[in-house]
C-alpha cells in the first residue's frame, strides 16, 4: 500500500507565500512523475505543476513565474512553493504520484487526501 500525505495548506492574504509538501510512504520501488493538482468549488480538478524523476518540470500557465515545484527523491517528497498568491488560487490542492510498488509492477497513480489553500483579498 502507498500513502501520500500532504501538509502546508492554510489561510493567507493575497501576495503571501505558502509551501506545500507531500511525502510518499509504504510499498515503493520507484516513483516516476509527481505533481500537484487543484480543485476549486464548482470547477474540475486541474494540473498545477508536475516533475519527472529526472527533475523536468511543467507548470500551468496560470501559475508560471509564481509557483515552483521540486522534489527530494531520497525522501520521496514533492514540494510546491507558491508565491504571490491570488484569491483565484483558492482551492483544495492534491498531490499525485506515479508509483511502482514493486520491481515487477507497472507505475500506478496515487493521490493524497488534499490540503485546503485559501487566499483572501
Amino acid at each position: 500500500q502507498v500513502q501520500l500525505v500532504e501538509s502546508g495548506g492554510g489561510l493567507v492574504q493575497a501576495g503571501a507565500s505558502l509551501r506545500l509538501s507531500c511525502a510518499a510512504s509504504g510499498s515503493i520501488n520507484s516513483i516516476n512523475a509527481m505533481g500537484w493538482y487543484r480543485q476549486a468549488p464548482g470547477k474540475q480538478r486541474e494540473l498545477v505543476a508536475s516533475i519527472t524523476s529526472g527533475g523536468t518540470t511543467n507548470c500551468a500557465d496560470s501559475v508560471k513565474g509564481r509557483f515552483t515545484i521540486s522534489r527530494d527523491n531520497v525522501k520521496n517528497t514533492v514540494y510546491l512553493q507558491m508565491n504571490s498568491l491570488k484569491p483565484e488560487d483558492t482551492a483544495v490542492y492534491y498531490c499525485n504520484a506515479l508509483v511502482a510498488p514493486s520491481a515487477w509492477s507497472h507505475p500506478q497513480p496515487y493521490w493524497g487526501q488534499g490540503t485546503q489553500v485559501t487566499v483572501s483579498s
